[in-house]
């Protein structure tokens, strides 16, 4: 749903194909305040959003994404509602997070290791042929490769 570029609006098909979310969960958003203002409607009751609800709702998907909790993204919305003079408590949150998102990096990154160098065991038991027994329950001694 377009009009003049002033007044581009998308309806929630529209926003749910730019965003990755679903419809339902756009109105869960909307339902739990998470928006930065009240969803327009139109003069038929439907939503519709603005270019500035569709990219406050990217960040949204990407914050959640990375794991922020639901109260965190509700405070954050909440903050930034409020508008000018709490910048650096939205700071102190996205700070927070990072570390958080750092910290689940730091642990893949030690997941990906040990795949890495099991895949490498693997590989190179079966290019010499010697896989048979490998990881066998019965066989597998302290001194064998698991």
């Amino acid at each position: 749903m377009t009009t003049s570029a002033d007044q581009e609006t998308f309806t929630i098909g529209e926003v749910a194909d730019r965003t990755g979310l679903s419809v339902h969960a756009l109105r869960y958003y909307e339902r739990e305040d998470l928006l930065i203002g009240p969803v327009r409607r139109t003069a038929g009751g439907r939503r519709a959003y603005s270019p500035v609800d569709v990219d406050w709702l990217r960040i949204l998907v990407k914050l959640r994404e990375s794991g922020m909790p639901l109260a965190d993204l509700t405070r954050f919305a909440a903050l930034v509602r409020q508008g000018p003079g709490n910048e650096e408590d939205r700071l102190r949150l996205l700070e927070d997070h990072r570390l958080r998102v750092e910290a689940q990096i730091a642990a893949l990154e030690e997941c990906r290791s040990l795949i890495e160098w099991k895949v490498g065991v693997y590989t190179e038991h079966l290019r010499t042929g010697s896989a048979t027994g490998l990881w066998d329950p019965v066989t597998t001694t302290p001194d064998h490769d698991v």
